[in-house]
């Protein structure tokens, strides 16, 4: 580990009363730059090593640590690096999409364990409920009950104000309106207590790229994910921001111009929906573009003109957003396939040179680790970040 990739995870104190700050720096560091040893830690967190060396007593003894492979081949007795222990924490995440949702259970490392999927015509509360009720027992009806008690929650990554974004009407129109006074924890407090952890779709996409995927190469980024709608994240300070009011990275609200100067959100130009809308108009099942795995061979001559548009209002969104805030890199992912992805990366570079970028440094662009599964394993990563891992834009360190 360098020192430089861990230089936002310091601010260690050794003074009693603030253990939980310093385990939460301590399983950050072990969780974004893998197995380490006391010595170390210590020496790149500011810790003294006898208050490393406790802390990882105390872990290992509740098996959130484990002990690693001894480091051999340095002078001396061979270092022993600690490491998380993947069935020290458990968590459960549900992605609400316009056409999907999954049910995924993780361990402590991000793995998926086991996980469920459904499909529908539109994500009306009964149903998106119902499949979480009956899902929480399928997927944990195989492990022990000693790994029961170690799920630390259930995460459900939404987008905000679902009760907004629908062509329905009738009957239909008012069941879908009432995801407006749908209580999240008062739902899922009918059938489990598990603490409940809300957080903005996109934004879960991005936590799970931040703490599973590529995050680590980069201390502040933003994030693009391109699912029915597109959204966005933001990574500050080496931690993913939410924002005062868990919205950050709303960038399919940000403003475009049409092709006739008109104004538009980059919601309407650069989201999946509008390739679905192409698929039905050629009278093409919409159905391919959700299927597990995914294959989009067959429809090929409709996806290369949605990547050509996305990919130029990408660029130019790249722009406005690097304005205000210098990031050294955008991802783009989505749910798609990979050749999708590294395509639409591909042709977002080509159209960022060539754009007018006076004043600007322009940010590297790169392609996302996790695909289309993102949304839901940054869900189940929810309440495992907000209990176990530190914060660093949440002041956690009291003065």
């Amino acid at each position: 580990m360098e020192k430089e990739a861990l230089k936002m995870l310091t601010g260690g104190v050794s003074q009693s009363g603030v253990r939980d700050h310093n385990e939460r720096l301590i399983l950050t560091v072990l969780q974004r730059h893998g197995p380490a040893a006391g010595a170390d830690v210590a020496r790149l967190t500011g810790l003294s090593p006898q208050t490393v060396s406790i802390i990882f007593r105390k872990l290992e003894k509740d098996e959130i640590l484990k002990r690693g492979t001894p480091l051999r081949g340095r002078v001396g007795k061979p270092s022993v690096p600690m490491e998380l222990n993947p069935e020290g924490i458990l968590s459960v995440g549900m992605k609400i999409g316009r056409r999907s949702a999954d049910l995924l259970l993780i361990d402590f490392t991000g793995k998926p364990r086991r996980q469920l999927s459904t499909t529908y015509d539109y994500p009306l509360p009964e149903a998106v409920f119902g499949f979480l009720k009956s899902g929480l027992d399928t997927l944990l009806a195989p492990e022990s009950q000693k790994l029961r008690d170690r799920v630390c929650g259930i995460g459900i990554g939404t987008p905000f104000e679902l009760w907004k974004w629908h062509d329905l009407s009738g009957l239909a129109a008012e069941k879908f309106r009432s995801w407006k006074n749908v209580n999240f924890f008062t739902e899922v407090a009918k059938f489990s207590d598990l603490p409940v952890f809300v957080v903005n779709d996109a934004t879960a996409a991005c936590h799970a790229e931040h703490l599973y995927g590529r995050g680590a190469e980069y201390r502040d980024y933003f994030y693009f994910f391109i699912g029915s709608m597109i959204g966005g994240g933001v990574a500050l300070n080496g931690t993913v921001f939410e924002g005062n009011q868990g919205n950050a990275g709303a960038l399919g609200a940000m403003r475009t111009t049409g092709p006739l100067g008109e104004s538009q959100q980059l919601i309407d130009v650069a989201s999946l929906f509008l390739l679905e809308d192409r698929l039905i108009e050629a009278g093409v099942d919409r159905g391919i573009l959700w299927r597990k795995p995914q294959d989009w061979s067959s429809i090929s001559r409709y996806v290369e003109p949605w990547i050509g548009t996305t990919a130029q209002e990408l660029a130019k969104a790249a722009l406005s957003i690097c304005a205000v805030i210098d990031f050294e890199a955008i991802f783009i992912d989505g749910a798609f396939p990979s050749e999708v992805r590294e395509e639409l990366v591909a042709r977002v570079r080509r159209y960022l040179a060539n754009q007018d970028k006076r004043g600007l440094i322009p940010p590297v662009v790169e392609a996302g680790a996790v695909g289309q599964n993102a949304r839901g394993i940054g869900a189940a990563s929810s309440p495992i970040f907000r209990q176990f891992l530190l914060n660093t834009n949440a002041g956690l360190c009291r003065m």
